[in-house]
C-alpha cells in the first residue's frame, strides 16, 4: 500500500511524498532539503519525481535530488524544466512500478500555458491549478482555459482526494464565505479546517466531492456565486467563463 506523506516546504508549500516500502516517489520538490532529510531519516530510496508546473517552488530542488541518482523525472512537455526525462501531457501514463503507482496525465493550463495533473491511487496532484476551496491564479493561460481544466478536474470522481501544492485553505474559505455566504457545508468546513491548523496538521487532502460542494470556482453557474460576481462587477452576466473571470479578479484583490 503506498502511503501519502506531506513534507512542509518553504512558507506554505507541500511535497507530497508517495512511499510504498524501502522506496518513495515525490511531487513538486520546489527544495531539496525537505526530502533529503526525509530519505535519510526513514532510510527510504527515491525513484521518481513527479512535476506539475515549471515554478520555481515546484521544481527548485530537482537538480539537486537527481545530482546523485538516475531516476525519472515527470513534468509536462511544454515548459521549461531542463531536467525532466519524461514529458508528459494529456492521455500519457506516468508509471512508478517500484511504487505500484500508475497515474494519467490530464493538461491543465491557465496558471501556466502547459500545467499538467496527475490522477491515480485515487487521488489527484494537482499543483497550483485546484486548490483546497480555491484554484491558482491566471498567469500564463486564460479565464477561459482555467475553467475548462477545472471542469475536467471536478469530473472525476466525488471520493477523489485532491492533493494541491500549497496550504491556503482558510484564506481560500474566507474568501468563498464573501461569494457564498448561504453554503452552510462551506461554513462547517471552516470550522474542521481552522481545528486542524490549531492542531498543526493540514488541512489536505480534501476531495473533489468536497469541492464541488464548497468552492466557488467549480461553482460558477451557481445562482448564489452568479450574484455575488455581479454584485462585485456591478453588472449582469451569467456565463460562466465570465463569472469565472470577475470571481478571480476579486480573489486577487480580497
Amino acid at each position: 500500500m503506498t502511503e501519502i506523506v506531506p513534507l512542509p516546504a518553504f512558507q506554505d508549500n507541500y511535497i507530497w511524498t508517495l512511499r510504498s516500502g524501502p522506496h518513495a516517489a515525490v511531487v513538486d520538490p520546489g527544495e531539496a532539503r525537505p526530502v533529503t532529510e526525509y530519505l535519510a531519516r526513514e532510510g527510504v530510496e527515491l525513484v521518481a519525481i513527479l512535476a506539475t508546473h515549471h515554478h520555481p517552488d515546484h521544481v527548485g530542488g530537482i537538480n539537486e535530488l537527481v545530482a546523485k541518482r538516475k531516476i525519472p523525472v515527470f513534468g509536462p512537455k511544454g515548459e521549461p524544466i531542463p531536467s525532466l526525462t519524461h514529458p508528459v501531457g494529456q492521455g500519457d501514463i506516468a508509471a512508478i512500478p517500484e511504487i505500484g503507482a500508475t497515474f494519467s496525465v490530464l493538461d491543465i493550463p491557465g496558471h501556466t500555458r502547459a500545467h499538467v495533473a496527475y490522477y491515480g491511487l485515487a487521488s489527484l496532484f494537482c499543483g497550483d491549478t485546484l486548490f483546497a476551496c480555491g484554484c491558482g491564479r491566471v498567469f500564463e493561460g486564460t479565464a477561459a482555459q482555467m475553467l475548462e481544466s477545472l471542469s475536467k478536474l471536478a469530473a472525476l470522481p466525488d471520493e477523489t482526494k485532491v492533493y494541491c501544492g500549497h496550504e491556503y485553505t482558510l484564506a481560500n474559505i474566507r474568501f468563498a464565505r464573501a461569494v457564498d455566504p448561504g453554503n452552510a457545508t462551506l461554513a462547517a468546513r471552516e470550522q474542521r479546517a481552522q481545528r486542524l491548523r490549531d492542531a498543526g496538521l493540514p488541512t489536505l487532502p480534501s476531495t473533489l466531492g468536497e469541492e464541488r460542494a464548497t468552492n466557488p470556482f467549480l461553482r460558477c453557474a451557481e445562482p448564489a456565486v452568479v450574484d455575488s460576481a455581479n454584485k462585485y462587477l456591478g453588472a449582469r452576466l451569467a456565463d460562466p467563463v465570465r463569472v469565472f473571470a470577475a470571481i478571480r479578479e476579486w480573489k486577487n484583490k480580497f
